[in-house]
């Protein structure tokens, strides 16, 4: 952990999580292959060439939050980094925090973190594509682009940084398995760019406020927190996965439906069978881009602009005012 200079008026937090920024594999040239979360945010920080020229004025404290594959995310994981992320951001002298991750649930930690916080500070996740033991590794380069955006007087909310492009909380999504630029914020597009350690903005504003039930994600212990699934609609589509569901007590299902929200007949009875025994069912689009348009959809819709894995973590949310 680097040492704090108590003169100094303002200071940076970082808090590692694992995933492939933090992987090692064996040889330079194994890029998938690799092992997550092997290396603490400390060795991750250490590896930044000249950060310490970079941040004059600040001072920058480490903390490892978790040490996983960012697959084997789980919901006591992000309590526990909300509530550090509220811990820090509570101090005057903290003015936000960088958060390394990994790239499969990214969006999703993203998009959890907020809902549940009511900071304007920035929190800032980002993340790898290539373990730090790749011969050409991106981590270093998205560490300092984040450590950049971290300390821009606009930057608020929960973003993410990658390849040089920053993303809301909202739009981002992981959009290809192994390109070193593996995510997108669709139709909605960048907030911004960071280019040699400078950050230029797109001009669109964002402001999103937490979710009315934050403070029951931060008191609930997780493993009493409602159980949802995501479903998706598809060619074939049997209702036994719904009925299955719903004998094993699911709470809530959010559907990822065709198009427009359109859903399989074989699945919409099964559906309106759950509903009536009290799951919580919410409708969310398969398509990448663009968001549905409100008409003929036969389910309740999910919020706006959501896919299905942030869909569910909106109901869950729901749910959990309910309880």
């Amino acid at each position: 952990m680097q040492a704090l200079n108590p003169e100094i008026s303002k200071k940076w937090v970082i808090l590692g999580t694992g995933g492939t920024i933090a992987g090692t594999a064996d040889s330079a040239h194994d890029h998938t292959g690799y092992r997550s979360g092997q290396l603490g945010v400390d060795r991750l920080l250490a590896a930044l060439p000249g950060w310490q020229e970079s941040l004059p004025e600040d001072a920058l404290q480490c903390e490892q939050v978790a040490q996983l594959d960012s697959k084997d995310m789980d919901h006591q994981v992000w309590q526990t980094l909300a509530q550090r992320c509220i811990h820090h951001l509570a101090q005057p002298a903290v003015g936000g925090i960088v958060i390394t991750h990994g790239t499969d649930t990214l969006e999703e930690t993203a998009w959890f973190l907020q809902q549940v916080m009511g900071s304007n500070k920035p929190v800032v996740l980002t993340c790898a594509m290539r373990p730090a033991t790749a011969l050409m590794p991106d981590g270093p380069q998205n560490l300092m682009d984040a450590l950049a955006v971290v300390r821009d007087a606009s930057a608020n909310g929960v973003l993410v940084v990658c390849a040089g492009r920053i993303h809301s909380a909202k739009a981002v999504q992981k959009v290809h398995p192994y390109r070193m630029d593996a995510f997108s914020s669709g139709d909605a597009g960048p907030l911004g760019w960071v280019e040699q350690g400078r950050v230029r903005w797109s001009g669109q504003g964002l402001h999103l406020d937490a979710h009315v039930h934050a403070h029951r994600a931060l008191a609930v212990p997780a493993d009493q927190w409602p159980w949802v699934e995501v479903l998706g609609s598809h060619a074939g589509a049997r209702q036994d996965a719904v009925r299955a569901l719903v004998a094993a007590g699911v709470q809530g299902l959010v559907v990822a439906g065709t198009g427009n929200g359109s859903v399989h007949h074989a699945l919409l009875s099964a559906l309106a069978d759950a509903r009536s025994k009290g799951v919580s069912v919410r409708l969310t689009s398969r398509c990448a881009e663009g968001q549905m348009v409100e008409g003929s959809q036969a389910l309740p819709m999910a919020p706006p602009g959501l896919n299905a894995c942030k869909a569910r973590i909106s109901l869950l949310l729901d749910l959990l005012g309910q309880a």
